[in-house]
């Protein structure tokens, strides 16, 4: 009889749980049919970056923050994704970097994307980046102080990267992401997370690191974010530790649900053999000052925009933790 009863609510809970996975699945084929990307781009672009108008002093000095820190954003992207991928960058995280370009092989003045005489393809990663940050060096060094780079799936909060910046000086050489540990002595920062030069940094990158073979790969090939961090260890260019004073990460080379949710990557994963510095999950795994996630499909670009700029709970005046 216990055996039974056992086997029957097994049974039925195996039907449920059946039937709401496949109706699970149905909403999201549904949600995913349904993505109207002109539309979406249409509506969030009605909603305007933060202005000028403060509440208070710390308001204020946020937005001071802001200006100072003048950041040049440039997301690695492929003709093939202008339309499904880089607009929805531009959309969201990207309207506030300072500047915003996109690197391609072929132009498009409606993203602007740059055409870089490249070859598409992953490997190829490395000759693109070289010249984008040459492009950059050439035409906008001068109006900017910090020089990020992202992938077309990265999201990455602008005003978090400012704020961490601002702790630093341009002038000095310095090399910000999320940290892998080898293949490089001091680590390499994570391609799809994205990662910030300084002034300095791309100054030397470009004028001593290029031009020298023994500093830099000159072949095309190679693992761009790979490459990125022995060029940047051979120059003398510290790769920055940019966790929190809680040892939280900021950079995120994955969408946070890996994070988050305890158990949900098993720890023999690339994430935890290749992180520099241990790992933590669940609620404590990330600062509140997170700065960036890799892997973010178009549709949850705009959950995460929706998420932190349009959402505050009522009554509660959300300030920044110092740490």
């Amino acid at each position: 009889t216990l055996f039974i009863g056992v086997l029957c609510g097994y049974t039925c809970g195996y039907i449920f749980l059946n039937n709401f996975y496949i109706h699970q699945t149905q909403i999201k084929e549904i949600l995913i049919d349904r993505f109207n990307e002109e539309e979406t781009i249409r509506e969030f672009s009605k909603v305007q970056p933060e202005g000028k108008s403060f509440n208070n002093s710390a308001q204020k000095q946020t937005f001071e923050t802001q200006n100072r820190v003048r950041l040049l954003c440039w997301v690695m992207t492929s003709p093939v994704n202008h339309k499904t991928k880089a607009v929805h960058v531009k959309a969201t995280w990207g309207r506030r970097c300072d500047i915003l370009l996109f690197m391609s092989s072929k132009g498009d003045v409606n993203l602007p994307a740059v055409a870089l005489s490249v070859n598409e393809g992953r490997n190829n990663l490395w000759a693109k980046t070289k010249k984008a940050f040459a492009h950059i060096y050439d035409n906008y060094f001068d109006q900017a102080d910090w020089f990020y780079k992202a992938d077309d799936d990265t999201y990455m909060i602008v005003e978090n990267l400012k704020y961490l910046l601002a702790n630093h000086n341009t002038t000095e050489a310095l090399y910000f992401g999320w940290r892998f540990k080898h293949y490089v002595k001091q680590g390499f920062m994570s391609g799809g997370a994205g990662y910030v030069l300084s002034k300095c940094a791309l100054r030397k990158f470009i004028l001593e690191g290029i031009p020298n073979s023994t500093i830099c790969r000159p072949e095309n090939d190679g693992n761009e974010d790979t490459e990125m961090g022995k060029c940047m260890e051979n120059l003398g260019i510290p790769a920055m530790d940019t966790r929190d004073s809680l040892e939280r990460d900021r950079f995120f080379p994955l969408v946070p649900i890996t994070k988050l949710i305890s158990g949900q990557t098993p720890h023999d994963f690339w994430y935890f053999l290749y992180s520099y510095y241990p790992q933590k999950e669940g609620i404590e795994c990330c600062s509140n000052s997170a700065i960036s996630f890799h892997y973010v499909s178009p549709e949850m670009m705009y959950v995460i925009e929706n998420l932190i700029y349009n959402i505050n709970p009522y009554g509660i005046d959300r300030k920044m933790n110092k740490s």
